[in-house]
C-alpha cells in the first residue's frame, strides 16, 4: 500500500513536471510573439506628430460635408488613377491638397469680406468667385503629381533598360523595375502593365487599361511592350528595337516636360494678374472718394456701380480664357462627371426634357452640324442636350442678375439722393468734418421736403418756395431771402425729379434680354475659343504621330491598319477622321484613307496618310516611311522649335487676355473719372467764380 503510495506520488509528480514544462514552454513562446509585435510597434512607431493621420480623419470629415464633397471626388477621380489600387495614398493626397486649398481660400474670403463689407453686391461677386479659384488652385495641384509622375517615367525607362539587358523579356524587366519603392507612383503603374502582360488575355487587358492611362506615353510603353511580348524583340543597327524605342518615347516625354514647364512659368502669374482687379475695386473707391469728394458721385452713383460690375464681367472671362488657354496643350484628364452630370439628371425630366428639345437643332439642318463640327473641334465630351442645358441655364440666370442689377441701380441712385452730404458750392478736396455736418444737415432737411412732395403730381418749384416761406415742413427757410428760397426749392425740386424717374424702364427690360442673349451664346462661343486654340497644336500632333510610326514600322506583322488603330488611340485634334477610316477600313482600306485625306486639310497629316496609301498596296511600312528615320534629328529640332513658337504664341495671347482686367481698372475705373470730373468740376468752379 506504501508503495503504491510513493508509486503514485512518483507519477503525479512527474506528469506535475511535464506539465510546468509545457506550461513554461507556451508562455515563453507567447511571451517572445508579444516582444515581437512590441519590436515591430517600436520599428513603425512615429517619434514626431503624425500628420498622416490627420489627413486621414480630414478625409472622412470632407466627404460627409456637402459643398466640400464635390471638390474631394473631384480630385479623387484624377488621384485615383495615377495611384492605382492604393486607397491610402489616394485619400492622403485629396485630403491633403484639398486642406492646402481651403487654408488659402478662407483667409481670402476674410479679406474680400473686410474690404468690400460696404458693397454687398461686390463681396458676393468675389465669394463667388471664390470658387473658381479653388478649382485653379485643385488643379494646379494634381498638375504637379502629374508632372512628376512624367519624371518618374525618364528614371523608370532607364532602369528598364538595364534590367531588359539582364533578362532579355519584356515582362521580367517591368516586374524587375516595379519593386523600386523610391517612385512608388510609376511603380504602381509598372505593375498594372505587368499583370496585362501577363494575364489570358492581355489584347482585352490591354484596352482596359489605355481607358485607364494616366498619359499617352504609358500607353505607347503598354502598347509596344504588348507586341514585343507577342511578336518578338529584333536587332536593329545592331541594337534592341524595343529599347530604340523607350529611348523615342523617352524623347517624347522629355519634350513635354520641358513644353510643361515653360508654359507654367509663362502662365503662373496670370491668372493672379487677371484676378487682382476684382479685389482692387473696394480700396481704389474708398481712395478717390477720400483724397478727391468731387467723384463721389461716379464711385457711389449708378454709373460707378456699372462700370463696377463691367471690369468684373471682362475679370471673370479673362479668367476663364487664361485657364482653357494654359489647359489647352496639357495632357490632364478630364474629371468631369460624364456619365451622369446634373445636366442629366436635369434632361431626365419631361417636362424640362420637352421644353430644352425646342431650343436643339433638328438633326440633319445646317446648324446641327455646324454645332457638332465646333464640338468636336474642341474636343467637348458633353452631349448636345448638356450644350443647350448650360445654355438655357446661363440665359435665364444672367437675365434675371440682369434685371435685379438694373434694379439695384435705381435703389442706389435713390438711396444716394437721401444720404449724400448737400453742399451749396463745388468742393475739390476732401470735407472738413464741420463742413460735412453742415452738409448733411442741409441733407436731412432736403429729405422731409422730398417724401412730402415725391408722390404729387405736377408739382411746380413755387409750391416747394411757398412752403418754406410759410414754414409748412420744417423751419429751416422761414429767415431765409427770396433767392436762397429759390435756390433751395430749384435743388430739391431736381432730387425729387430724380427720385420719382428711378423705375424699371423697357429699355432696360430689353438691355436684360440682351445680355441673356449674350449669355446664351457663350457656351458656344467658349467651344470656338477652345477649337481655336486646338489648331495651334496640330503640328505638335503630327509628329507625335511621326513618332509613333517611327516605333511601329519595324515591328513584325505590324500593318497599316495596325497603325490606324494606334493613331486613333493617341489622336486628339485628328481624332474623328482616324475614326472614320479605321471603321471603313475593312470595306477598302484605300478608299478609307483617300476619304480620310479629303476631311482634313493640315498638309503635314496629308503627307502621312499618302504613305499609309502606298503601304496599304505598293511597299512595305519601313519603305513608306524611311525617312523618318533618316531625318529624325531633323524632326526632333523642328519639334522643339514648334514648342517654342507655340509657347511664345500662347504666351502672348495669355498676356494681352491677362492684362486686359488691370488695364480696364486703372484707366477706366480710376484715371478717366478722376481726368473727366475733375475737368467738370474745375469748369463749374471757376463758372461761378466768373460769376461772382
Amino acid at each position: 500500500m506504501n508503495n503504491q503510495i510513493v508509486l503514485y506520488i512518483l507519477i503525479g509528480s512527474i506528469a506535475l513536471l511535464i506539465a510546468i514544462v509545457i506550461a513554461y514552454v507556451l508562455i515563453r513562446r507567447k511571451n517572445e510573439d508579444v516582444k515581437y509585435v512590441r519590436q515591430l510597434q517600436e520599428g513603425t512607431k512615429r517619434k514626431s506628430f503624425n500628420t498622416e493621420v490627420i489627413y486621414q480623419k480630414l478625409y472622412v470629415f470632407y466627404l460627409r460635408t456637402p459643398f466640400i464633397k464635390r471638390y474631394l471626388l473631384k480630385l479623387r477621380r484624377r488621384i485615383e488613377i495615377i495611384n492605382i489600387d492604393d486607397e491610402y495614398l489616394t485619400r492622403l493626397q485629396a485630403s491633403k491638397i484639398l486642406t492646402r486649398a481651403i487654408a488659402i481660400v478662407i483667409p481670402l474670403s476674410i479679406a474680400i469680406i473686410y474690404v468690400t463689407h460696404n458693397n454687398t453686391l461686390l463681396m458676393t461677386i468675389l465669394l463667388i468667385f471664390e470658387v473658381f479659384l479653388l478649382d485653379t488652385l485643385l488643379d494646379g495641384s494634381v498638375d504637379k503629381i502629374d508632372n512628376n509622375l512624367l519624371k518618374q517615367q525618364i528614371d523608370f525607362f532607364t532602369e528598364i533598360r538595364h534590367a531588359y539587358h539582364e533578362f532579355n523579356m519584356v515582362e521580367e524587366a517591368i516586374y524587375q523595375t516595379a519593386q523600386d519603392d523610391e517612385n512608388p507612383e510609376m511603380a504602381r503603374q509598372a505593375e498594372k502593365i505587368y499583370e496585362v502582360l501577363i494575364s489570358n488575355d492581355p489584347e482585352s487587358e490591354l484596352e482596359k487599361y489605355y481607358d485607364i492611362a494616366p498619359n499617352a506615353y504609358l500607353k505607347e510603353f503598354a502598347g509596344v511592350s504588348y507586341l514585343t511580348k507577342e511578336f518578338g524583340d529584333r536587332k536593329v543597327d545592331g541594337a534592341s528595337l524595343y529599347l530604340k524605342n523607350l529611348n523615342n518615347i523617352t524623347q517624347e516625354m522629355q519634350l513635354e516636360i520641358l513644353k510643361r514647364d515653360k508654359l507654367n512659368y509663362v502662365f503662373q502669374s496670370l491668372a493672379v494678374i487677371a484676378v487682382v482687379p476684382m479685389l482692387a475695386l473696394e480700396p481704389i473707391k474708398n481712395w478717390a472718394i477720400d483724397q478727391f469728394s468731387f467723384v463721389a458721385d461716379f464711385y457711389l452713383g449708378k454709373n460707378g456701380m456699372i462700370v463696377q460690375i463691367l471690369i468684373l464681367i471682362a475679370t471673370f472671362v479673362c479668367y476663364l480664357l487664361t485657364r482653357k488657354l494654359k489647359d489647352n496643350g496639357s495632357t490632364n484628364m478630364d474629371t468631369k462627371n460624364t456619365e451622369n452630370p446634373w445636366q442629366a439628371k436635369l434632361y431626365k425630366n419631361p417636362l424640362i426634357k420637352k421644353f430644352v428639345d425646342l431650343f436643339i437643332p433638328k438633326e440633319g439642318t445646317k446648324e446641327a452640324r455646324k454645332l457638332k463640327n465646333d464640338m468636336k473641334n474642341a474636343a467637348s465630351k458633353d452631349k448636345i442636350e448638356w450644350l443647350y442645358i448650360n445654355r438655357i441655364t446661363l440665359c435665364i440666370a444672367a437675365f434675371i442678375l440682369s434685371f435685379l442689377f438694373f434694379m439695384q441701380l435705381h435703389n442706389i441712385t435713390i438711396q444716394n439722393v437721401y444720404t449724400d452730404p448737400t453742399t451749396t458750392y463745388n468742393v475739390m478736396g476732401k470735407l472738413s468734418d464741420r463742413d460735412y455736418k453742415t452738409a448733411m444737415q442741409l441733407t436731412e432737411s432736403d429729405n422731409q421736403y422730398i417724401e412730402y412732395y415725391k408722390n404729387k403730381q405736377d408739382l411746380k418749384q413755387d409750391e416747394i418756395e411757398k412752403a418754406m416761406k410759410r414754414g409748412r415742413i420744417n423751419k429751416d427757410y422761414v429767415n431765409s431771402t427770396d433767392e436762397q428760397r429759390k435756390t433751395a426749392a430749384a435743388r430739391i425740386m431736381d432730387k425729387i425729379k430724380v427720385v420719382n424717374s428711378e423705375y424699371l424702364s423697357w429699355v432696360e427690360v430689353l438691355g436684360a434680354m440682351a445680355i441673356a442673349l449674350i449669355a446664351y451664346a457663350e457656351p458656344v462661343l467658349m467651344l470656338k475659343f477652345q477649337a481655336k486654340m486646338r489648331q495651334i497644336e496640330m503640328e505638335d500632333e503630327v509628329m507625335q504621330f511621326q513618332t509613333i510610326i517611327l516605333m511601329l514600322m519595324r515591328i513584325e506583322r505590324v500593318n497599316v491598319e495596325i497603325i490606324l488603330e494606334w493613331l486613333e488611340r493617341y489622336s486628339n485634334i485628328f481624332r474623328d477622321p482616324i475614326s472614320k477610316c479605321v471603321n471603313d477600313y475593312e470595306s477598302g482600306p484605300w478608299e478609307a484613307l483617300e476619304a480620310m485625306k479629303q476631311d482634313v486639310n493640315y498638309p503635314q497629316f496629308i503627307r502621312i496618310v499618302e504613305s499609309l496609301q502606298v503601304a496599304v498596296e505598293k511597299i512595305p511600312i519601313r519603305d513608306a516611311f524611311d525617312e523618318l528615320e533618316t531625318e529624325r534629328e531633323y524632326y526632333q529640332a523642328k519639334r522643339k522649335e514648334s514648342n517654342e513658337r507655340l509657347i511664345a504664341r500662347k504666351g502672348r495671347i495669355g498676356k494681352a487676355i491677362g492684362f486686359t482686367p488691370m488695364i480696364a481698372l486703372f484707366v477706366g475705373y480710376l484715371i478717366i473719372p478722376l481726368v473727366f470730373i475733375g475737368l467738370t468740376s474745375m469748369s463749374s468752379s471757376f463758372d461761378q467764380m466768373s460769376a461772382m
